[in-house]
């Protein structure tokens, strides 16, 4: 598995052509207060499959702390590869729609991106504390 895309977002699509769609790419959320609560968001991922990927996989998303911590269950996709004849590669796109993400403090947070176990990429996340004056 090759990651080509891995993002958070405000949104994401998937075209009828397979083309992946992302609206509002982000890596820092900014709150006045904690808890921080994100309403909604998305984690795009487009990955390329070659032929030795092929077979039954089990794609999970984790988002973690600076710690290594969970701060919501692993989300978990089972994932056929199969390549069609004639073919080298094939790429998938995969949008996971979050609602009401919380962050318990400011610092540091990232999405650990896994296939099978092994850690395929990682989306850094930075969550900052604002000053009511700044606002």
């Amino acid at each position: 598995m090759i990651v080509q895309v891995a993002v958070l977002c405000d949104a994401a699509t998937q075209d009828s052509s397979s083309k992946l769609n992302v609206l509002g790419a982000f890596d820092t959320i900014f709150a006045a207060q904690m808890p921080a609560v994100q309403l909604q968001c998305a984690v795009a991922l487009r990955a390329t499959f070659a032929a030795d990927d092929e077979g039954q996989h089990k794609l999970a998303l984790n988002f973690i702390n600076a710690d290594g911590r969970s701060i919501m269950p692993p989300i978990e996709i089972p994932l056929a590869v199969r390549l069609p004849e004639d073919t080298h590669f094939i790429s998938l796109n995969f949008v996971v729609n979050i609602q009401q993400l919380q962050f318990p403090a400011a610092g540091l947070y990232s999405v650990d991106i896994r296939l099978d176990g092994k850690s395929q990429a990682s989306i850094p996340l930075q969550v900052k504390l604002i000053s009511r004056a700044a606002v």
